[in-house]
């Protein structure tokens, strides 16, 4: 018997947490994807593109909660290569 360990919402959180984006205990994937995706718009968040690539290369192992936020609220934004607004000088 294989066992795998699913991307479930906990790992989804930590992930984003790693990258210092703040997020409550608990958050549900949903939460923690747009508060994300606000952290990614107004200063930008330095290696989650990758991540969003990493876990959607390994989507057969996560929870479609986890897939399903990911999908709604991260990818159209990095699909679009949005950057963070500029920092006046």
């Amino acid at each position: 018997m294989m066992i795998v360990d699913l991307i479930d919402g906990d790992d989804f959180r930590e992930r984003l947490v790693a990258l210092g984006i703040r997020i409550p205990e608990g958050a549900c994937p949903e939460t923690c994807a747009r508060m994300a995706r606000l952290k990614h718009v107004e200063v930008g968040v330095p290696g989650l593109a990758e991540l969003v690539h990493e876990l959607m290369a390994h989507s057969d192992v996560m929870l479609p909660s986890v897939r399903q936020a990911i999908e709604s609220f991260l990818l159209p934004d990095l699909a679009k290569g949005d950057e963070p607004p500029a920092e006046e000088a």
